[in-house]
């Protein structure tokens, strides 16, 4: 299973980009570097996704998670730092070992749909698999096979502007699945769809993630859908990741103030459970030791109170 390494990376989009990497290396900020002509959308960024995982990039508008989401592919290249996917470090290739590397093993999911308006569904889940060189009946095979994935059984033979938004982007995530690669890129990829719908995709990316193993990296700007199906998060700020954690980690440890302001709203009960808000026994004691045991353990951790414990480690 693939994984990916993001270490160091920055871009700099304007005049003279590696000098401004080493202004930003040497303490001058974002908004000092814009009234010199240069745009700093990221800014030393650095993390890891795990083979398998749901990775979500979270940062509002301007934050820089677009831009570092089509440099996870190649697409933009870096002005220094490092990506390495699978082992491969995607930022020393020249222009035809990325796109190798993208036929093999990135898709990418984007918020537009992006569907060919000429071709039946069926043909645009087949794409990828066209670009590959991959013959007509196994495009066709694993193509229907996408698109049952999705929900979209039997739609094959429509035209895109036949279909529902919502169905147009399953359409986008068939396709994406029908590649066959390890890497899924999906770039706000559900943030054109109404509320209902966006969870029923939500909903149907997790069931797919448990049973294909993908690795996924998934922007939004919606913090209820990154602690929803994020394994890991990294919230995005000015270009800078300011803190990578699970959803339970960053609402409990929030890294800085702007983390903090930013999930007071989240409604707590979907993410954290009880153990999350247990408190840890001071001192527990097994049913054979009896009272006069428990209370010389309470005596000894000056504490009131005592768990007592079956044979299996269970609350008695």
């Amino acid at each position: 299973m693939t994984s990916i390494t993001v270490n160091g990376l920055y871009k700099v989009f304007g005049k003279h980009p590696q000098a401004a990497v080493k202004a930003l290396q040497s303490g001058t900020t974002r908004q000092e570097l814009r009234k010199k002509g240069s745009t700093a959308a990221v800014i030393d960024a650095t993390f890891e996704v795990q083979p398998g995982e749901i990775f979500v990039v979270m940062g509002l508008s301007g934050s820089g998670k677009s831009t570092l989401i089509r440099m996870l592919n190649g697409l933009l290249p870096a002005t220094a730092g490092e990506v390495t996917i699978d082992g491969q470090t995607l930022t020393s290739m020249n222009e035809s070992e990325i796109r190798a590397l993208r036929r093999e093993k990135i898709s990418m999911v984007f918020q537009s749909f992006a569907l060919l308006p000429h071709r039946t569904v069926g043909e645009n889940a087949a794409y990828g698999l066209e670009i590959k060189g991959v013959n007509p009946s196994e495009r066709k095979q694993k193509a229907d096979e996408a698109l049952r994935m999705v929900g979209l059984e039997g739609w094959g033979t429509s035209m895109p502007d036949e279909l529902s938004g919502g169905m147009q982007q399953r359409v986008g995530l068939a396709r994406a699945l029908a590649a066959d690669t390890e890497v899924l890129l999906m770039d706000e990829a559900f943030s054109a769809l109404d509320p209902l719908i966006r969870k029923e995709m939500q909903d149907q990316l997790i069931d797919l993630q448990s049973s294909l193993g993908k690795t996924i990296v998934f922007i939004t700007h919606d913090l209820n859908e990154a602690m929803r199906i994020g394994d890991h998060i990294a919230m995005m700020r000015d270009g800078r990741v300011e803190q990578v954690g699970t959803a339970e980690e960053i609402l409990r440890d929030p890294a800085n103030n702007y983390v903090a302001s930013f999930v007071k709203d989240v409604d707590r009960s979907r993410v954290l459970t009880a153990e999350s808000i247990a408190e840890q026994p001071p001192e527990v004691v097994g049913l054979s030791q009896g009272p006069l045991t428990a209370q010389k353990l309470m005596r000894e951790s000056q504490s009131s109170w005592i768990v007592a414990l079956n044979r299996d480690r269970t609350p008695a």
